[in-house]
């Protein structure tokens, strides 16, 4: 096992491991950069003939983008009556904090009403959609269970079930796609960034996501509402999918979205994941550390005014290079780093967050005690590979595009 004082050392070894494994065991990476996928939004042909006529409210924010356009001005452009917009955490132009309060407002280019669905509600009320006939949802995912763009979709699913409007949504590919990992979330631990009973890393893509919440009745009483999905063009899980558009602040890079997963972990403890820095969630690091080889004192930022640990210098390491080059061929969660803050922390008593927040990432509460018991991050993954199996079941029966394996 890589010891924790030689990581960055031994990054170097288990990255020429990893490259022997990916293309010497199998013969070939079967994972491809694909540059001809079509995102839903921009297959127009496919769902114009659904959109005329109807009046029509968009749940989007700075990614809902159709090329150089965003989706909004799109579809005004073709004539589609739009009568407002929801914004989901971040806001409609995704300029937000995370978990910051958004407010209603007006959309300055369009002079459209914006309702907020991340401020006082969640859920858009009758009012809201009492002049809409249909409501579509295109917003980029990054796979990730505590991504709560999902939570939001949820909501506003169940919303359109119980006011009988339809719901499409105008399907991306998720760039978390190439596997599923991590716990599955159990009930008693449900909140806004965790919903479902789905592992950390869930593999679908939201349109397939929407299928699964209509197909296992987890909207409220079991009601199911009337869904369109429009597929991407040429997308398989498989697929290396670079994201065009940053998808929130502080996700501003492929490095970032694949270390996601992972390091987002770390928010439910004392350990910085680099909010209020240029390299966030590519770079880990705490007060509280005393090993390491790099430092950074977290400030404040657009996206991130009042960060972790904010004005003190915190020592750890700088990830955005493993994040770039190798964590995507892992095809997993990677708990090494986790595990080994922990062990190295001066001060594991308040390690992790009082109120709870790392039990509701995870969505059990075994991790927790796994790593305070000195498990390691091997044994830690195996304690879920039963109930991974089962998931993967429930997922095979929604998938709309050809799978990893």
């Amino acid at each position: 096992m890589l010891k924790y004082i030689n990581i960055m050392a031994a990054r170097k070894i288990l990255s020429l491991l990893l490259f022997w494994f990916t293309f010497n065991a199998s013969g070939q990476d079967s994972s491809r950069y694909a540059n001809d996928i079509l995102v839903g939004a921009e297959l127009s042909a496919q769902y114009i003939k659904l959109f005329t006529g109807k009046r029509i409210a968009v749940v989007g924010n700075q990614t809902s983008m159709v090329g150089e356009e965003h989706l909004v001005d799109y579809l005004l452009g073709l004539g589609i009556d739009i009568k407002k917009v929801f914004a989901p955490e971040h806001g409609f132009r995704g300029k937000a904090d995370a978990g910051e309060r958004i407010n209603d407002g007006l959309d300055a280019k369009t002079g459209l009403p914006i309702k907020s669905l991340h401020g006082r509600r969640k859920k858009p009320s009758k009012e809201d959609l009492f002049d809409v006939d249909m409501v579509v949802f295109d917003i980029q995912d990054v796979g990730v269970r505590f991504y709560t763009y999902i939570s939001t979709m949820h909501y506003v699913m169940e919303a359109c079930a119980e006011q009988n409007k339809l719901f499409a949504v105008l399907d991306r590919p998720n760039p978390n796609g190439f596997y599923v990992d991590g716990p599955i979330l159990k009930m008693d631990n449900k909140s806004f960034v965790g919903m479902h009973p789905v592992p950390i890393v869930h593999g679908m893509t939201i349109g397939e996501y929407a299928k699964m919440i209509n197909g296992e009745g987890w909207l409220k009483n079991n009601i199911q509402c009337d869904l369109k999905v429009v597929k991407c063009a040429n997308y398989e899980h498989s697929d290396y999918y670079q994201l065009p558009v940053k998808p929130s602040p502080n996700l501003p890079n492929m490095s970032s979205i694949y270390l996601y997963p992972s390091l987002c972990l770390f928010e439910g403890t004392q350990v910085s994941v680099g909010r209020g820095t240029d390299l966030q969630f590519q770079i880990i690091g705490s007060p509280f550390n005393e090993k390491g080889d790099y430092k950074f004192t977290p400030e404040s930022k657009p996206g991130a005014t009042k960060p972790k640990h904010m004005g003190i210098e915190c020592l750890g390491y700088n990830l955005s290079e493993f994040g770039d080059n190798y964590m995507h061929k892992i095809n997993g969660l990677y708990l090494n780093w986790l595990v080994a803050f922990y062990k190295n922390s001066t001060d594991q008593e308040h390690f992790f967050r009082k109120d709870g927040f790392f039990r509701l990432l995870t969505g059990d509460v075994s991790v927790r005690k796994m790593i305070e018991e000195g498990h390691t991050a091997e044994a830690i993954v195996k304690t879920w590979n039963e109930e991974l199996d089962a998931f993967k079941k429930v997922r095979s029966k929604y998938l709309l595009y050809p799978d990893f394996e």
